[in-house]
């Protein structure tokens, strides 16, 4: 009897730029797209900017809500953030959106000097962040937060799904200096509605308890850590997942506190290269406040990654619900 009907289909270029969402999860479309736009209405002062990607980093929505207020600078990212500053200077509030390759990495001396040493009040939000993409290492995120982290003055956020993006876009816009913020954009997930979420800039939040592991996460990894956690509790471990939404200020607090407890194993999962992550930032202050959990780190290898279908690429690179859970019997065993 042939087996083909029990083979996976074969992915296709499209799971190049798939949605993050599993198959029958809820999404809510253009989260930040329709979150700033709330916003814009009591903030006469935000304005929307982007340099040729305003339909790819869902800026789109605010274009057509407020089209005096969006402005298009091209395909120049040094531009877009020189001019993101000079707004910031004449009283405005900037959003500006690029890719997270592109803002980092092309345009990251504009961000260093420009923006971040006068501590104007700029928004950065950057789609594409970490590997949510299959495009390669042109369009691959992977080290954005390293390099982001080294900036002085610089407000850090990585949303985990549609309703933590859009309480971020508020808590940003009140807040009163620069801001690098991972975008999620598209169909994105709806997760946290079920944990009692609110976002507090600079707060971890411990979405749930438990006695043999502590998931420290951040991202679209708090997601497949919570599922991990369901999975794992199929087999009688029981995990705890705290998110970390804003990697700096980074929550030391909150994180030595539940750190201290003996007995439980510490897994720091992100969608970041392992160097100059949340992983390395929570190692730091648990080795600063002589900490000593059972620790280990869950992140992407320090290598350029792969071109491919993003499911694929997910699997690959550990970054997948069913890898989690592989690793953490592993470490148990």
């Amino acid at each position: 009897m042939s087996n083909v009907a029990d083979k996976k289909p074969r992915l296709t270029t499209s799971a190049m730029i798939a949605s993050i969402a599993s198959e029958g999860q809820r999404t809510v479309s253009a989260p930040f797209g329709h979150a700033l736009v709330k916003a814009a209405q009591t903030r006469p002062g935000i304005v929307g900017i982007t340099a040729d990607l305003s339909k790819y980093t869902d800026l789109h929505i605010f274009a057509g809500a407020y089209p005096e207020r969006h402005f298009q600078m091209g395909m120049a990212e040094q531009l877009l953030m020189g001019a993101a500053g000079g707004m910031a200077k004449e009283g405005m509030v900037p959003f500006a959106t690029t890719y997270a390759v592109f803002a980092t990495r092309r345009a990251y001396d504009f961000i260093h000097q420009v923006i971040a040493e006068e501590n104007l009040n700029v928004k950065i939000c950057a789609a594409l962040p970490g590997l949510t993409t299959g495009y390669g290492p042109s369009h691959q995120a992977t080290e954005d937060i390293a390099l982001m982290r080294g900036i002085p003055n610089l407000t850090i956020i990585d949303p985990c799904d549609a309703l933590d993006t859009e309480q971020a876009v508020a808590a940003a816009a009140d807040h009163p200096g620069p801001v690098y913020m991972r975008l999620l954009r598209g169909k994105v997930p709806l997760v946290l509605d079920e944990y009692d979420y609110q976002f507090e800039l600079g707060k971890a939040k411990l979405l749930q308890d438990g006695r043999d592991v502590l998931f420290i996460s951040s991202g679209i990894m708090t997601m497949r850590s919570l599922e991990a956690a369901k999975a794992l509790a199929r087999d009688n471990v029981d995990v705890a997942v705290l998110h970390v939404p804003t990697i700096k200020p980074l929550d030391t607090d909150t994180i030595l506190e539940l750190c201290r407890r003996s007995g439980r194993l510490v897994v720091v999962v992100e969608n970041h290269s392992v160097v100059g992550g949340l992983g390395e930032a929570v190692a730091a202050a648990l080795m600063r406040a002589q900490v000593m959990p059972e620790f280990r780190h869950i992140g992407l290898p320090d290598e350029f990654l792969a071109a491919g279908a993003l499911p694929t690429l997910h699997d690959r690179y550990g970054l997948s619900t069913s890898s989690l859970v592989c690793a953490v019997k592993g470490w148990l065993a």
